[in-house]
């Protein structure tokens, strides 16, 4: 699960840098960013493991 908590940080961090792209110079395909850190935030959450003991 770690890699793809990993995966998930990744993509959120480069959705996060086109979307800012995306505000300082608007370009056809921006809103696929949005798409990217609500995948990457997923991924996150899915590959969290919690760290406490059950």
């Amino acid at each position: 699960m770690r890699r793809t908590r990993l995966i998930g940080i990744a993509l959120t961090a480069l959705a996060l840098v086109g979307y800012a792209v995306g505000v300082a110079a608007p370009y056809p395909g921006r809103s696929a960013t949005l798409v990217g850190v609500m995948v990457g935030v997923t991924l996150y959450a899915v590959g969290y493991d919690g760290g406490g003991a059950a």
